[in-house]
């Protein structure tokens, strides 16, 4: 059984149709639950969002992630997001006083709803699906909802206006969670994602991390600080890289991190969404590698 950041409707479930094979899936009303259902073994694995192009990492993903309990990244899936404005049948938009969304929805649409809907107040919620299913109440105080089309389908809403985010082109990361595990066979075109934790906030700290990628050619695809929430300015790194764990320059950058950071959380190699290959400069390829243990090797047997 598959897990997602629930409840039905939402773009979880809209990306998890993408790579479900038709296993049986189950929602969960946050981020945590959903993942520590994995922990638990009540569903083999669950996907939740990471990152958006509009409004970055989801700190809730992020966080749960980073924490004491290591679950492993298996895949990612990356979808458009595209918002609607729906709302009970017969409900004009000149109607519209009060809209219920998601945080990340609000902040996606909030330039087109300034201008079309002018002057109505907008509340945030725990998912665009929970506010299409209230908005659907014909008790609800809200007349209408910004969330996908799936969800306005789901619930039996009219769209008021469809395609309304700000950005054309945002995009939603996903990834599938499972147990910690012998992730994937690398593909060549991989993902590496992990947390870096310092021994203590000084000078060039993150220059450390950073060199140990940048020493080895491994280019990073993503990197923020996140709080560990242990005590005011102590921060750790989630940070995504090209390659696979199996690859020589991955496996050394990762070896050197564990030497100069107080903590690595390996969070799994996967292979990418786009399917994009890596650019590897000169001196950085297996063979490079393997030509250099060879070369070592030719000067110890002397």
């Amino acid at each position: 059984m598959l897990g997602y950041f629930g409840p039905p409707g939402t773009f979880t479930q809209q990306a998890l149709l993408r790579i479900n094979d038709g296993e049986e899936t189950m929602p969960f009303d946050t981020v945590p639950l959903a993942l520590n259902a994995v922990r638990q073994g009540v569903v083999r694995a669950a996907l939740v969002p990471i990152e958006n192009s509009v409004e970055g990492g989801v700190s809730a993903t992020l966080d749960n992630l980073a924490g004491d309990d290591p679950l492993m990244i298996v895949r990612e899936v990356v979808i458009p997001v595209a918002f609607v404005l729906c709302a009970r049948p017969g409900t004009k938009l000149a109607d519209v006083r009060k809209i219920l969304t998601h945080p990340h929805a609000h902040a996606q649409t909030r330039d087109w709803l300034a201008k079309h809907v002018k002057g109505a107040h907008v509340t945030e919620g725990g998912s665009t699906a929970a506010a299409a299913e209230e908005v659907a109440n014909p008790e609800s105080r809200y007349q209408a909802a910004v969330c996908a089309r799936v969800a306005s389908d789901l619930y039996g809403l009219e769209v008021l206006a469809d395609n309304i985010a700000d950005n054309k082109h945002a995009l939603t990361r996903f990834v599938l969670v499972a147990r910690p595990g012998r992730p994937p066979a690398a593909s060549g075109s991989d993902k590496t994602t992990l947390v870096a934790f310092m021994h203590a906030d000084h000078p060039g700290a993150l220059l450390e991390i950073l060199e140990q990628f940048a020493g080895r050619g491994v280019n990073l695809c993503r990197i923020e600080s996140r709080p560990t929430k242990k005590s005011l300015g102590d921060y750790c790194f989630s940070i995504d890289a090209e390659g696979h764990v199996l690859e020589p320059r991955m496996a050394e950058a990762l070896k050197g991190l564990h030497r100069v950071c107080k903590k690595v959380s390996f969070l799994g190699s996967y292979p990418r969404a786009d399917a994009v290959m890596p650019r590897i400069a000169r001196g950085f390829t297996e063979e490079d590698f393997e030509d250099a243990d060879r070369w070592l090797d030719s000067i110890l047997g002397q």
